[in-house]
C-alpha cells in the first residue's frame, strides 16, 4: 500500500514554475530520498505535501487523504522535521514536548508516558531541564525529531536533519532514522549529503529545475557509472591546474589540492599521460588507486551537475 502518491503535482509562485508536474508514489515503511540542488523545489514540494502550499496543478494523498481536500487528516498521520527548529528557545527540552504534546490533543493520561518514552530513544533524559537555546546542534536535532513523533506518526517528512551536525552526531540521528525506518515509519527525507541519501534511502528521487529527472535505488543509480572506473592518484610538489592536465583524456578529471581523481575509459593510458605530466612539472607520484564510482558520481552524471556545485552547497549548509 502506497503512503504518499503524486500525480502531475505542479507549483508556480507568480512568474516562476518550481515544481513541473512531477509523479511518484512511496510505500509504507520505506524510506524515499529526495536530491537536488537548492531551487529545484525540493522544499516546495513538502509544503504542498504537508498542506503548506497549495499546488497549482496535479494532485497528492498523504496516509490516503487529498492534501488540498482533507489537509486536517493529512496531519494528524504526519510529523515534520524542519531544516530550521521549529520549537522554543526560552522553553526547557520537557517543557517543549509538553507544549507539542498538546498541540496534538494527546491525552493528559498519556503526555508523560509519550515523552518520557520518547527521551529515552533519543537520549534526551539528562537535558529535560534544559533550554533549548543552550543544547547542542546535534541534541536540538534530536529534540526537535521527538517532537514530531509524539503523537506517533505513521509518515515523517524530515528537509535536511544533519545538516551543519558534527560527525559523530550525524552519525547518531541516521542511526535512530534507521531505527525508525525498522518500525514500519514512512520517510521522506531531503539531504544535501549524497552518500547519505545511499545509506538509509530504499530508493532515491534526483530533482533538477523542478523535474524528476530519475528515480530509482541507491544501487541502481549507481550502476549507470560502475563501467566507468576512477584512478586517483596523490603526489607531492605544487599543485597542478585544469590546465596542466588538459592532454588527459577523460571523462572527468578533479582535483582537490594534491590528489587527483580521473574517470576515464583507459586507465594506463591516462596514467601515462599524467606521469609525463608530474616529470614536467616537478611532482612526485606518492599513491595511486582504483576506486569504485559512488553515488554522488552517479548524481553528477544523471543531473548535469558539477561537484564544485555540490560542495558549495553543502558548505552553505554547515
Amino acid at each position: 500500500m502506497n503512503a504518499i502518491e503524486v500525480t502531475e503535482l505542479s507549483k508556480q509562485w507568480g512568474q516562476t514554475k518550481a515544481v513541473n508536474g512531477i509523479s511518484f508514489n512511496i510505500e509504507e515503511g520505506e524510506v524515499f530520498g529526495f536530491l537536488g540542488p537548492n531551487g529545484a523545489g525540493k522544499t516546495t514540494t513538502i509544503k504542498m505535501l504537508v498542506g503548506l502550499a497549495k499546488p497549482t496543478g496535479g494532485t497528492a494523498k498523504v496516509a490516503g487523504y487529498d492534501v488540498v481536500e482533507k489537509p486536517r487528516m493529512v496531519k494528524k498521520h504526519i510529523g515534520v522535521v524542519p531544516e530550521q527548529s521549529n520549537l522554543y528557545d526560552e522553553l526547557t527540552v520537557y517543557e517543549n514536548l509538553r507544549f507539542v504534546s498538546k498541540l496534538y490533543h494527546i491525552p493528559s493520561t498519556k503526555i508523560d508516558q509519550r515523552i518520557n518514552e520518547l527521551l529515552e530513544t533519543f537520549k534526551l533524559k539528562e537535558y529535560t531541564a534544559r533550554r533549548f537555546r543552550k543544547l547542542s546542534k546535534g541534541l536540538k536535532r534530536r529534540t526537535v525529531l521527538a517532537a514530531a513523533l509524539l503523537h506517533e506518526p505513521e509518515i515523517v517528512f524530515m528537509d535536511e536533519p544533519t545538516s551543519g551536525l558534527d560527525v559523530l552526531s550525524a552519525r547518531r540521528l541516521r542511526d535512530l532514522i534507521s531505527g525508525l525506518a525498522d518500525s514500519g515509519v514512512t520517510i521522506f527525507l531531503t539531504t544535501h549529503y549524497i552518500e547519505e541519501a545511499g545509506q538509509l534511502c530504499d530508493r532515491i528521487a534526483l530533482l533538477v529545475r523542478g523535474d524528476i529527472v530519475e528515480l530509482d535505488t541507491p544501487e541502481a543509480l549507481r550502476s549507470h557509472v560502475q563501467d566507468t572506473p576512477i584512478i586517483e592518484i596523490s603526489y607531492n610538489g605544487e599543485e597542478l591546474t585544469p590546465d596542466d592536465l588538459q592532454t588527459i583524456k577523460a571523462t572527468d578529471i578533479k582535483v582537490n589540492r594534491n590528489k587527483l581523481s580521473i574517470r576515464t575509459e583507459n586507465i594506463d593510458r591516462a596514467l601515462s599521460e599524467f606521469i609525463k605530466i608530474a616529470e614536467e612539472k616537478g611532482a612526485k607520484i606518492q599513491d595511486v588507486q582504483t576506486v569504485k564510482p559512488g553515488l554522488e558520481d552517479a548524481f553528477i552524471q544523471l543531473t548535469g551537475l558539477s561537484l564544485d556545485h555540490m560542495e558549495r552547497e553543502k558548505e552553505g549548509k554547515r
